[in-house]
């Protein structure tokens, strides 16, 4: 079965209409914002052009897609049933759900970097088991299934050792059921980080968090495994659920610059190799869902060629 392939977080099309799940405040802003009115506004904003968004994917038939972790700005130092919106932003959210239910766009989350869960500073942990499980919260008020179906992707975040490996197991374990029901970790492009061979022994053999492959980050840390090595052995954590993988070009190559060689490129020039696996693909190309175009208007043309 071919791979389905989406796009993350932003959509360009629409953004020329205003049209985001992005808005935000600057800190002081937040501060000064002590009734939470303008995060409240914001966050129904966001919410409400999520709806958008999933309406233009179904129909243009975007069957896979990375929802933007801003929706709620500021989210670690508030709890969302405080916002004045908040009725209003959950309906917008259950809609989202019946949306993506509707159409079959399988839907995850990649919350930022500064997830690290194996920190040694106990704000940073805090923050992140409050991320994570906050993510968690809007898939379930999209009233969507608790499963490895709609992902919950993050990095380990920090080099590789046996201690952080057991931190970071400790700390999933504080996470709330549903949330570690969607966890996912995903392969380092540093070789002092964590490779899709360090995350099946340190980690999925330890917790059972299945492994999301990046093609990309492995041809800067294959840790001794091919490309499809790799990919089948992050493919089997999945179990009976479609494994979701991530990829992307170089920038470098594909637009003749030079810089950091770990930069993503603007659109993929190539069709991936699916080594006849059946998965679903992340596209994390900058010219987001007109990346996705040209990637499926391009694969059918090698097909009927």
């Amino acid at each position: 079965m071919p791979h389905q392939v989406g796009y993350c977080c932003i959509n360009l099309t629409l953004g020329k209409e205003k049209i985001t799940t992005g808005r935000t405040l600057r800190q002081a802003s937040f501060k000064q914002d002590t009734k939470l009115e303008r995060t409240s506004l914001l966050a129904l904003q966001n919410a409400t052009d999520l709806v958008k968004i999933l309406k233009w994917n179904m129909d243009n038939n975007v069957k896979v897609f990375r929802i933007g972790s801003n929706i709620f700005p500021w989210n670690s130092e508030y709890e969302v049933t405080q916002l004045p919106d908040y009725s209003t932003i959950a309906e917008y959210l259950h809609l989202a759900g019946q949306i993506i239910k509707q159409s079959g766009q399988r839907v995850s989350f990649h919350p930022d970097h500064f997830v690290k869960l194996a920190s040694s500073k106990p704000d940073v942990v805090r923050r992140s088991l409050h991320d994570l499980n906050h993510h968690n919260w809007i898939f379930d008020m999209m009233n969507l299934p608790a499963t490895y179906h709609y992902p919950l992707n993050i990095h380990v975040g920090m080099n590789y050792s046996n201690d952080i490996t057991e931190k970071f197991c400790e700390q999933f374990n504080n996470l709330n059921h549903s949330t570690k029901c969607r966890l996912v970790v995903e392969n380092d492009d540093k070789a002092n980080a964590y490779s899709v061979k360090k995350l099946y022994k340190n980690i999925y053999s330890k917790i059972g968090t299945p492994i999301t492959f990046d093609y990309f980050h492995h041809t800067f840390n294959d840790d001794g495994l091919t490309s499809k090595e790799a990919a089948y052995l992050a493919a089997e954590t999945w179990h009976e659920y479609k494994p979701l993988f991530h990829y992307s070009e170089s920038k470098n190559l594909n637009e003749n610059v030079s810089g950091n060689p770990r930069a993503h490129s603007d659109y993929a020039l190539l069709t991936l190799d699916d080594y006849g696996l059946n998965i679903d693909v992340d596209l994390e190309t900058k010219a987001k869902e007109l990346a996705w175009t040209l990637y499926e208007r391009n694969r059918h043309d090698k097909m009927v060629s």
